[in-house]
């Protein structure tokens, strides 16, 4: 298949093929032909002696083909119904159905017993608070989330419906060992969030694509890089459409399916997710809260995939940052923060990262005025203290011209939170104005952002996707293809410099 749309490719070009064209070409046409006998530079591996090619220089990526994908007509086919049948099927599970799957997961979001098919906001409390990871984890039941447990999200008028409004490519999201090949993500919004902004829900299944040449490292990632970047080659939506649907629900050559149960956490090392942007909370005050999910199964008595509520990853708990508390937890947090300056002190935006051991991530990230929960320049404060003192003994060390404000600032960039809202046209220093959300969210469902592009209704994505972060993905997935070295990581980080988000 791959094949047969290169040369496809090729014939629509050959008409008027320009310099970069025709070199691109001639290494699309010379690797087409060793495929077929069967001597690519995979093969090349596997059979000594055989040569390899030379590298086929990468298309030039459009992001908007590539990366984010947010036609209507393309996301037609990628219904949630779909997704959580095939995550059920591929789970090895019968018997049980979307709809209650759908309603377990936002289940956990009231207090025990509720449906009694998994796990609730309330299994581990203390001192009267609900815990998750040891942090706090607020219920929101009814007319919050939880009511989605009593709703059929497939019935025809539903209440709960959803709908799909974009596909991101985060091949930057790939560790540099190559243990996945990133992230591919389906983001899904509430209907109702349309037309009233206190009932919005968005919610992103963020597979972990597993990499099938592990010892290849990243490079066993190609192929896969190679066609999603093809995809900016092919001026047909419909035909878009198709190679994507073959992507996420039938795998591409050797490639799993996106869309399979262990892809989302049940893997040895726990990759993949799905993470939710909760705003139906309709009484004040509003408190927009950012989670995370991973599947499990179990068999008791009989076989099932469950929702399982996980730590937001690289989302400290914001009172961690208070100079002041003495807990073991915020001295072992505080002195991990100081190795994660230099990072956090880097000059190109897109390099502005922070990793956090899990010990310290909370289960939610609380985006509202009215809880400093997540706010971590509330909690660092303005006052002298040891902490402080600490960072800039850091930054002094590195040269830097930043000051520990900033480093806490940048830090609240990683954390949900901050990527979503906090960060908004915020002066991190340096200087570097972080541009903006669109208000809470990256991509909007409501039907006044709506865009028309070449006669096609597609989803808006923000100023900081458009301006900032796909530029940078842009250029890591055509150096990637072009054999250009990547930035040195260590094993387990990000190609792509930041972790999340």
């Amino acid at each position: 298949m791959q094949n047969d749309n290169q040369l496809g490719i090729l014939g629509r070009m050959l008409h008027k093929p320009g310099a970069r064209q025709r070199a691109w070409l001639v290494a699309a046409a010379f690797s087409g032909a060793s495929a077929a006998l069967a001597c690519s530079a995979e093969d090349a591996e596997e059979a000594p002696g055989v040569a390899a090619l030379a590298v086929q220089p990468s298309p030039n990526v459009d992001a908007r083909r590539t990366l984010a994908i947010t036609e209507q007509p393309i996301l037609a086919n990628f219904g949630l119904e779909r997704v959580l049948g095939q995550l059920i099927a591929t789970g090895g599970v019968t018997g049980q159905t979307a709809t209650a799957l759908f309603q377990q997961w936002w289940d956990t979001q009231n207090p025990g017993p509720g449906l009694g098919l998994g796990p609730h906001c309330d299994d581990v409390v203390s001192g009267g608070t609900p815990l998750v990871n040891g942090y706090p984890y607020l219920c929101r039941p009814a007319p919050a989330e939880g009511a989605q447990a009593a709703c059929d999200p497939f019935a025809a008028g539903s209440a709960c419906a959803y709908v799909p409004i974009g596909l991101f490519m985060r091949f930057d999201l790939a560790p540099a060992n190559g243990g996945t090949c990133g992230q591919y993500r389906i983001v899904y919004a509430k209907t109702s969030g349309r037309t009233d902004t206190q009932n919005r829900n968005l919610v992103i299944f963020e597979a972990a694509l597993p990499n099938p040449h592990l010892t290849q490292g990243i490079r066993g990632c190609e192929k896969i890089v190679r066609a999603w970047a093809e995809l900016s080659l092919e001026p047909n939506l419909d035909k878009r459409r198709v190679q994507l649907e073959r992507f996420y629900f039938d795998g591409y050559q050797e490639f799993a399916p996106v869309v399979q149960y262990q892809n989302f956490g049940d893997n040895p090392t726990g990759a993949g997710q799905i993470r939710t942007n909760q705003f139906v909370q309709p009484d004040a005050p509003r408190v927009w809260t950012l989670r995370e999910f991973k599947l499990a199964k179990s068999c008791t008595p009989q076989c099932k995939v469950s929702f399982v509520p996980a730590s937001d990853k690289v989302n400290p708990f914001g009172p961690l940052f208070d100079p002041a508390a003495g807990d073991a937890n915020t001295l072992a947090f505080q002195t991990e923060f100081l190795t994660q300056v230099p990072a956090l002190a880097a000059t190109n935006p897109n390099e502005i990262a922070m990793n956090t051991s899990d010990l310290f991530n909370s289960p939610q990230s609380q985006a509202a005025s009215s809880t400093n929960e997540t706010n971590y320049p509330a909690n660092f404060g303005t006052g002298p203290s040891a902490f402080r003192t600490n960072i800039q003994s850091v930054l002094t060390g590195i040269g830097s011209a930043l000051t520990p404000d900033d480093i806490v600032k940048r830090a609240q960039l990683n954390a949900c939170a901050g990527c979503h809202r906090f960060s908004n046209e915020v002066d991190l220093g340096g200087p570097l104005i972080w541009p903006a959300s669109l208000g809470f969210t990256h991509i909007s469902e409501r039907d006044a952002d709506l865009e028309t592009v070449d006669s096609v209704i597609r989803f808006k994505i923000s100023g900081a996707l458009v301006n900032l972060l796909l530029p940078a993905r842009k250029t890591l997935v055509e150096n990637f293809l072009n054999n250009v070295p990547l930035p040195a990581r260590p094993p387990q980080a990000a190609i792509g410099g930041r972790s999340v988000h």
